[in-house]
């Protein structure tokens, strides 16, 4: 049945989405406990930072395993609402989440990935929203986030052609920041989460805050509530400690951390 899977070690939660011989295509079981994962790292504070990736090296996820999803949604007996919160809509998850796509990033595994925040692809990744082909469309957050995300033509392409793109492509669409060999996935991520974890967890949350509440806000209005997260970030233990630190010379050793 395969399944997602939650690690922790040293800060990092690793979230991996367990299911191989299937390409990491998610069940109704697996959606669930996905979203479960995403609100163990928000609520554990021994986390500071979350890496996403698939079991294998064939595919990060090619989104719903449609022998079981087609007949439920077609039939009424599910509504793709109760799949928000493993594609984290309406989520306050104010930490870093890296994506480590290592091979098929199709469908609903695009759409997953759309959710987090830094990307690191292997060479041998492919990207794709195909929902069109088949009639239906890529609603998991997609409709929404992809043309914000990237240029407008690369993301109508995408969405309306359903063509296939690899990883450099991807990169050059800003869909990732970065792409190495498979090999060198997983270290890469891990250096990049080691990387955020010595930053303040405070700041880190604050500017995830920032970016999902001031997006639609009228300028006048965003720009007030800016200063209003912003001071509360200048006058956080955090930036005491790290002012004080650059000051000094030396690193600084966040209160936020102490957890």
């Amino acid at each position: 049945m395969g399944g997602v899977t939650l690690e922790r070690s040293d800060g990092i939660g690793v979230i991996t989405i367990d299911r191989p011989e299937k390409l990491n295509a998610l069940s109704l079981a697996m959606y669930e406990q996905l979203g479960e994962a995403f609100a163990q790292v928000r609520d554990d504070p021994r986390i500071g930072v979350a890496i996403l990736t698939g079991a294998g090296p064939k595919a990060f996820c090619v989104g719903a395993d449609l022998e079981e999803s087609i007949p439920a949604l077609t039939e009424g007996r599910f509504d793709i609402s109760e799949w928000d919160a493993a594609h984290q809509k309406h989520s306050r998850l104010d930490k870093p989440v890296i994506a480590a796509i290592n091979g098929f990033c199709l469908g609903g595994g695009f759409e997953i990935m759309l959710s987090t925040d830094i990307r690191i692809a292997a060479a041998h990744a492919t990207f794709a929203l195909p929902e069109a082909g088949v009639g239906v469309v890529p609603a998991g957050g997609t409709l929404v986030r992809l043309v914000r995300q990237i240029p407008y033509p690369w993301a109508m392409d995408l969405m309306l052609r359903g063509g296939r793109i690899d990883a450099e492509q991807a990169r050059s669409a800003g869909l990732v920041n970065e792409v190495v060999t498979g090999t060198e996935l997983m270290k890469r991520a891990g250096e990049l989460a080691d990387q955020l974890l010595a930053k303040s967890w405070t700041a880190m949350a604050t500017i995830k805050r920032a970016v999902r509440e001031l997006a639609d806000l009228r300028t006048e209005d965003a720009f007030r509530q800016e200063a209003v997260l912003g001071q509360q970030a200048f006058t956080s233990a955090d930036a005491r400690e790290g002012l004080a630190a650059f000051a000094e010379r030396r690193r600084a050793e966040f209160p936020s951390h102490a957890s």
